[in-house]
Formats: C-alpha cells, structure tokens, sequence
C-alpha cells in the first residue's frame, strides 16, 4: 500500500507501520464477519434486502477505519480509490455468494421435502394395499372355523386355531414391515398351508422346494399370500380336482408359484385387487415387475428377488 504523509518524509514511522498491522487484520475480519453473516446469518430471500444489509455494514466499516487513520496516524491516503474498491469487491462477493448459498440451501431443502412427500405418499399408498389383504384374510378364517365346528373335531379345530393365531400374528407384525427375509415368508405359508390343507381334507398339496442359499433373498411381506388365497379362490379343489401348488426358485432366481388351471364352472365373485395389490406392491417396493405366465394348462407367477 502507498502512503503520503501530511509532511513530506521518506520513512515510515512506527506508527504508520502499527497502523498498516491493524488495517490488515481489521480488512480480514471484516471479510469474515461479513462471509460469516452473510452464511448463516441473513435469512433475506431478496437480493435487494441482502444488498442494503452488507452496504450498511461495508460503509460503517470503512468510516471507521478512515477515522482511526486520520486519528491514528495523520495520514492522508494517495491510493483511497484502492482502499474504497477493496471493500466494494468484499461488498459484492459477500452479498452474491451469500445469496447464491441461501438459493442452493433452499433448492437443497425443497427436493428433500419433495423426496419425503414421495416416500410418506409410496408408504400410504403401500400400507393402502397392504390392509386389502387383512379383512379377506380374516373371513376366509372365520369360514375355515365354522366348517370344522359343524364337524365337531375339537383337536382340529384347536390346531386350526393356533396356526391362525400364527398367521394373524405374523400379519399384525408386517405392519411394520415392508421387506422381509423369504425364509420369514416360506415360515409364514407353513402356517397358512396347514390351514388350506385342514381346510380341504388333503385334496391341496404343496410342494415347496427352496434351497438355504436362497432364504435370504428380500420379498416384499406378505407376498405370497393372495397368491396362494387366488389358486384356492378361482380353481376347483375336489376329490376328482386335487390341486398341488409348486413352490420353487427358477433359473433366473425368481420365486416361482405355480398351479393346474381347474376352472371353477362358475367364475367366483371377486374385487380382482389381489394380484393387481401385489403388482402395484413390487412396482413401489422394489422397483420390479412380476411375470405372469398362462398357457391354459399351468398358472405361474415369477417373483423377482433381491
């Protein structure tokens, strides 16, 4: 910096020296404070508020940094066009840099509130279509009940009761669920397919045939159930129409449900959500489509897992 004493004089005295000391570190505080205020501080979304706040803190700053020079040191400074443009530029970054972060920050927590709409909707709409499958559940049991009352098996009718508690248990703990192991999944159709089998007298047979290596795989909770309740639903299950249900992993690692097509001869009344509910399930929780394969013999459902 260039100095011009009032008296002419060719050193510097102490004090002008002193006084160069502090105006650089008066200068770096100012760029601080004003970087730091206009960070964190100022909340003004309006360019032109933000503006007359840092002008009024620059102005005051400069004024008494001449007045300390002037009292100081007597000083008259030749370069003070130097002196004003330093704290113009400070002025000007700290005013646009602080808007530009305020907007960034701003645009941060508008996509996040963006994402958790998204995801509180997903999760609405998923536990919309997880709580179709309770109340059909829930009847279809109670029917199962009053059929092996009317038959008068007390012990059958205990055992029934206990995998049902099994199996309403397992669903009032997916309430808080919504990916599980498929070895919790493979635990819950154990209890279910006693059930179906109490149910129908040994004319519904399942063959399950999952290796270890695939138990861990992820599936969406209480995935196989309104798979297994539509064969039971829409097939004829009968001494002459026995049914066997195939459960197994194909070669491209999808849990495969299949079963013979024995049409009822009068199409059951449905509200046709079940596979359409675990369609839209799949579509929200893993990102995956399920297959469908229907060749007019066999029924398969192919479940993508991860």
């Amino acid at each position: 910096m260039n100095w011009q004493l009032a008296q002419p004089s060719n050193s510097v005295t102490d004090a002008q020296k002193t006084f160069l000391l502090f105006d650089y570190f008066f200068f770096a505080s100012i760029i601080y404070l004003l970087l730091e205020y206009n960070l964190k501080k100022i909340k003004y979304r309006n360019l032109r508020h933000r503006a007359k706040c840092n002008l009024v803190i620059v102005v005051f700053a400069y004024g008494f940094l001449v007045l300390i020079m002037y009292y100081w040191t007597g000083m008259i400074r030749t370069a003070a066009g130097i002196l004003v443009l330093q704290y113009f530029i400070v002025y000007l970054l700290s005013t646009f840099l602080g808007h530009a972060l305020m907007m960034f920050n701003d645009q941060l927590e508008k996509e996040g509130q963006i994402e958790q709409l998204k995801t509180e909707n997903l999760q609405s709409r998923y536990d919309a279509l997880r709580n179709q499958i309770n109340p059909h559940f829930f009847f279809n049991s109670l029917n199962g009940i009053s059929s092996l009352i009317r038959k008068g098996n007390d012990d059958d009718t205990l055992s029934f009761v206990t995998k049902m508690s099994d199996v309403f248990r397992y669903i009032l703990q997916s309430e808080k669920k919504c990916v599980v192991n498929l070895q919790d999944e493979i635990e819950f159709i154990g209890a279910f397919k006693y059930m179906l089998e109490t149910r129908f007298a040994n004319k519904l047979e399942f063959n399950i045939e999952i290796e270890e290596l695939h138990k861990n795989y992820k599936i969406p909770v209480l995935t196989m159930l309104p798979l297994i309740d539509n064969i039971v639903v829409h097939n004829v299950i009968d001494s002459l129409n026995k049914m066997v249900v195939n459960i197994y992993i194909n070669n491209k690692s999808e849990l495969t449900i299949s079963n013979p097509i024995q049409p009822k001869l009068i199409e059951p009344v449905t509200n046709g959500t079940g596979l359409e509910n675990l369609e839209n399930r799949y579509t929200l929780l893993m990102l995956k489509k399920i297959r469908i394969e229907n060749d007019g013999k066999t029924f398969s459902v192919m479940l993508p897992l991860i």
